[in-house]
């Protein structure tokens, strides 16, 4: 009950209706993990009993001869033929729908090239990616209601913060330090980290999309 008083509440404040969110893709709305750990299990890269995060995974496979092309061949199947095995992050769903019910503008900018590395069945990661939106109700009216036109993938890093600067937003949402720590990302923006730890970032550290939730849309700054 409180919630919906406080959703009904924020529809009528101009300093929240203002707002225009950018979020990035992989591992910030699309969480891989239990992807990632199957595909290498399957591929012999860890033990059968290997527990860990996508980062676990990857820090064991690139102890391994030839680790770094193994886990960037793992990467272009995961980002590809094998995205429906993953999940959106617990609390991203309400976060979305509560911008949805708030009206504000929301973009997806991901860093993301049309083709994996080493990826020997050249799976289209962009399509890929919007098909697993599409799946998940990123463009229902009665889902998140983004619209297709404001995702975008850009080939590189620049050409995202490019991106985030041309949109106008107000805040950007991502997982890696080293986007909020690039000096073209753009002056002005709200910097939202989605990670369990940080090290030097100008960032505003959030480990749960909840506390993202409070971040950004309780705010009046």
């Amino acid at each position: 009950m409180l919630q919906t008083e406080a959703v009904n509440a924020f529809c009528h404040a101009p300093a929240v209706q203002a707002l225009r969110i950018g979020i990035d893709f992989d591992n910030t709305l699309i969480d891989y993990d239990r992807v990632f750990l199957a595909a290498a299990r399957e591929r012999g890269l860890v033990p059968a009993d290997f527990l860990g995060s996508k980062r676990e995974v990857r820090d064991a496979i690139r102890q391994l001869p030839d680790g770094e092309i193994a886990w960037q061949r793992l990467q272009g199947h995961v980002y590809g033929a094998g995205i429906g095995g993953a999940v959106l992050f617990e609390g991203a769903d309400v976060f979305l729908r509560r911008c949805r019910a708030l009206h504000l503008q929301v973009f997806v900018v991901s860093h993301k090239t049309r083709y994996g590395h080493l990826d020997p069945a050249r799976v289209d990661l962009r399509e890929a990616a919007l098909g697993w939106m599409t799946g998940h109700g990123f463009f229902d009216a009665d889902g998140f209601g983004l619209r297709r036109e404001d995702v975008f993938f850009e080939e590189t890093r620049a050409a995202k913060l490019a991106r985030i600067a041309g949109l106008d937003c107000t805040h950007f949402i991502d997982d890696l330090e080293e986007v909020f720590a690039d000096s073209e990302f753009p002056a002005g923006v709200r910097r939202i980290l989605f990670a369990a730890e940080a090290n030097e970032c100008a960032a505003l550290l959030c480990r749960r999309w909840a506390d993202i939730a409070k971040a950004v849309l309780v705010e009046r700054a």
